[in-house]
């Protein structure tokens, strides 16, 4: 597997109770003050982002911004900060790092003022809402050295740490094909782009990751938009052509299932990887694991034995990966500070959020092109 960035873990839960969570710290560019945190957007997914700040050890949640009045204040209330109106009210407050959790189309609006005036940005997936908007604000963070980080979850999920993990101590696995499917119900959230900003675009990321950074070679697609003005249901199939050989990715995301499924397989030319984000488990079965036996049995077909009474699962060693309980959430933020304090350049980058970015513009376009 080409090399990926190593996540950090957590023993931290949901509730309101939790022990302050620890972040460890190669240099402090800070001298050992808190930083000062925001979030931009209380809603679904900003709450909890304002409540790992408000937990974790060597930051203070100084304010929360929302539109809807309240709501801030309920969730300034809740964790014990204040709330503002406009993001300027923020800059002014004196705040350090932000998570941006406004709706996708709002996302370089609320990020321009932030990184010009040199605070660092956790922004939510997708980076922007389409290629230009985020270049426009990649550009900006490059320009200014504010550190941006975007918000891709999965890498953080604990199935995605022990997958690593487990690679990590055994044969690298050289993709082949790479199947994925995200489904789900409709839940009317996220309306204001389709399916490929909304959910494949966690699945374009650990993608690209697998593949080192490099973005497809070729990308061919069909969509369909049944409820909303934009593609409620796509899938997508990327091709990249290596020095190593192709890979193949096909990846269907739909937001009209009547159950919810998040699966990806991994077939590679030394093992073959089942996850399942949904329920936290996997599975890895190596190709070397029974060699011995693998050549046995290729020499018995090769001599026209009869093998039908054989057990294909007794064959080989089925590896469950091992799963920790850390919340996903809190190792991405804690991810982010980390990279604030060190200066080092975080996990997701604003390049690589650019790339599934305009990966998934690709896919968008490619779905137009078979309905012309």
């Amino acid at each position: 597997m080409t090399p990926s960035v190593t996540l950090p873990g957590s023993s931290a839960n949901t509730g309101s109770a939790a022990a302050p969570i620890e972040v460890q710290a190669s240099a402090d560019r800070f001298a050992g003050r808190k930083i000062c945190c925001g979030v931009i957007g209380v809603g679904r997914m900003g709450q909890h982002h304002a409540r790992v700040y408000s937990k974790l050890s060597g930051c203070e949640l100084v304010g929360v911004v929302d539109a809807n009045q309240a709501r801030r204040a309920e969730i300034a209330g809740k964790f014990e900060t204040k709330g503002f109106g406009t993001v300027e009210e923020l800059i002014a407050a004196g705040v350090d790092a932000v998570s941006i959790a406004v709706p996708t189309t709002f996302h370089r609006t609320v990020a321009e003022p932030l990184l010009k005036a040199g605070v660092a940005c956790l922004i939510e997936k997708p980076l922007a809402q389409d290629v230009e908007n985020a270049r426009a604000i990649k550009d900006i963070a490059e320009r200014t050295g504010s550190t941006l980080m975007v918000g891709h979850i999965e890498r953080f999920n604990p199935i995605m740490r022990a997958m690593q993990n487990a690679t990590n101590r055994g044969q690298d696995v050289v993709p082949r094909f790479i199947e994925v499917h995200r489904v789900s119900p409709m839940t009317f959230r996220s309306v204001d782009v389709g399916v490929v900003m909304d959910m494949m675009i966690h699945d374009l990321d650990v993608v690209l990751m697998l593949m080192g950074g490099q973005e497809p070679d070729d990308v061919q697609a069909a969509g369909v938009a049944v409820i909303t003005d934009h593609e409620d249901v796509c899938n997508a199939r990327l091709t990249w052509r290596r020095p190593v050989g192709t890979c193949v990715a096909n990846i269907t995301a739909s937001r009209l299932a009547l159950k919810t499924e998040r699966v990806t397989r991994i077939t590679g030319e030394n093992a073959y990887i089942k996850i399942d984000y949904a329920a936290k488990t996997g599975i890895m079965i190596r190709r070397i694991a029974n060699e011995p036996q693998m050549r046995e049995m290729r020499e018995q077909l090769r001599s026209g034995a009869d093998l039908t009474s054989l057990k294909w699962p007794e064959l080989v060693n089925i590896d469950p990966l091992t799963v920790d309980d850390a919340e996903p959430i809190v190792a991405e933020i804690e991810e982010f500070i980390g990279a604030i304090r060190s200066g080092r350049r975080p996990a997701i980058d604003a390049e690589a959020g650019f790339a599934n970015v305009r990966t998934a513009q690709r896919i968008v376009d490619a779905i137009k092109r078979t309905m012309q």
